[in-house]
């Protein structure tokens, strides 16, 4: 995407992004829309709305048009997530049902994610990128007809309704908040839009407390936080997979762009994390019912941040598999046991008829960690790698004019595309110095996701434990907190 559209940094965070913002930002909106219209409807509308975007990023041929794609592309999963989890926990009542739902439901989006790099890679290995979109339009067609022919239909409409005021100042909060966090290495952490989008976080995010503190029918009751587990559940999902899918990135950085990988090849790590919970699928059934989620959380985290850790030991250098398989499958492993885990722990301890917006609102956190993971990361790495090689560009041998060149292309586009640009001899001159100052940027960021994934086992050994109990649904032991 990079070279086909010759997108900057920034754009190409936004083009990751754009999927994911819309995703966190209206989750918990739809996650009411089900509850109050059917969670089946509600599937099979977002599946067909997702293909419109698909088709939109299909026939894209700027930046602007695929961000745009995948922003209605975005739309659509922000209503599948909770609509599709809120179906499972309507109609697994006891705790062994709700074992097996939450577990094939993980299982069922790492079987996604395991298919997705592996048919994209191998489309984009023989034709342009934009066909990939194309083919998961269609995807996206057979699972809105599936849902209406198969899915059963169910609802919660009582004491639920549109939250517009809700919806509104978090969706502003969240879009200011990105835009400052991915802007801000380009434009600068001190201009007036940086500077100003965080000013609106704060302000906006105060009046959606204030609004769902006081309305009559609020999208979020503020009174789940009180419950310990509920609340440490949020905390987890917002910065565990913060962790998660900021070292996700950052490896597809490593391999697509620093490394010039095939489309295929780059996918083949990705196979290897999200290949591991397809098989785990009947130990994670067992241990949902079994030993509780805390166990889970905790050794989930753990794993993830010693991959992270392991992963920046590896050479920038090395393209092989091999070395990189210690990491990946503690990636898979880790993801696979928090996915499961973190959704058990929040959807179980609400009262029966909040379990639906019990699941929005864990699917909005754990958006919006995911969302936040590529931007923040590829905040510090560009802005690292800017720093080091404005400094380093001296030293490396080019004639005023080759300077001039290589300066005005670190100015517009960033670092990234500095290394991936045709500037003929002058491209082989900065190679050495554009790959460690990406690699040097890249593997500061591997440092942030290992500490957001300690501190989300931390917050789980402190908070849920080892309480088996925390398996339960609150209907089967009577409880309500």
């Amino acid at each position: 995407m990079q070279r086909t559209l010759q997108a900057s940094g920034g754009e190409l965070t936004w083009i990751s992004d754009a999927f994911l913002v819309p995703a966190a930002v209206l989750a918990l909106t739809f996650g009411v829309v089900g509850d109050l219209y059917g969670r089946k409807k509600l599937v099979v509308g977002a599946a067909l709305l997702a293909a419109v975007g698909y088709l939109v990023s299909a026939t894209s041929d700027s930046a602007a048009q695929l961000i745009t794609g995948q922003a209605i592309s975005g739309v659509g999963a922000a209503a599948l997530f909770p609509a599709s989890l809120s179906m499972i926990t309507a109609s697994t009542p006891t705790p062994a049902a709700r074992a097996k739902g939450l577990a094939s439901w993980t299982t069922a989006l790492s079987l996604g994610a395991l298919i997705a790099p592996l048919m994209s890679g191998g489309i984009v290995e023989h034709v342009s990128f934009q066909w990939a979109f194309g083919v998961t339009g269609v995807l996206a067609v057979i699972t809105a007809v599936a849902a209406w022919l198969l899915a059963t239909e169910s609802s919660a409409p009582d004491g639920r309704s549109l939250d517009w005021a809700g919806q509104i100042t978090i969706a502003v909060a969240m879009l200011s908040l990105l835009y400052g966090i991915i802007q801000g290495p380009s434009d600068g952490w001190g201009s007036i839009p940086v500077v100003a989008s965080f000013v609106a976080v704060v302000v906006f995010l105060a009046a959606f407390v204030r609004v769902e503190s006081r309305g009559a029918s609020p999208m979020l009751r503020l009174e789940l936080f009180r419950i310990p587990a509920f609340a440490a559940s949020a905390a987890m999902a917002v910065i565990g997979m913060f962790g998660f899918l900021g070292g996700a990135y950052d490896l597809s950085i490593r391999l697509g762009v620093i490394q010039h990988q095939s489309p295929l090849h780059t996918a083949v790590p990705f196979l290897v994390v999200q290949g591991i919970t397809p098989f785990i699928w009947p130990l994670l059934v067992r241990l949902l019912h079994r030993v509780g989620p805390g166990p889970m959380l905790i050794t989930g985290f753990v794993s993830l941040a010693v991959a992270q850790l392991w992963m920046r030991t590896v050479p920038v250098h090395e393209t092989g598999l091999v070395p990189l398989l210690g990491p990946l499958v503690l990636n898979g492993v880790g993801f696979g046991l928090v996915v499961a885990a973190i959704t058990a722990a929040a959807v179980n301890v609400v009262p029966p008829a909040l379990t639906g917006m019990a699941g929005a609102t864990t699917s909005l956190v754990r958006d919006l960690g995911q969302t936040l993971g590529p931007a923040v990361v590829g905040a510090v790495a560009l802005g690292m790698a800017a720093s080091q090689l404005t400094g380093s560009l001296a030293d490396a041998g080019l004639s005023p004019k080759e300077h001039g060149i290589a300066s005005a292309v670190l100015h517009e586009g960033g670092p990234l595309a500095l290394h991936t640009a045709d500037l003929g001899p002058v491209s082989a001159k900065l190679a050495p110095y554009t790959t460690d100052a990406l690699a040097h940027g890249y593997n500061t960021g591997l440092i942030l996701t290992a500490v957001a994934c300690a501190a989300a086992a931390v917050i789980a050994a402190v908070f849920i434990g080892f309480r088996p109990s925390g398996t339960r649904p609150a209907e089967a032991d009577g409880s309500t907190a």
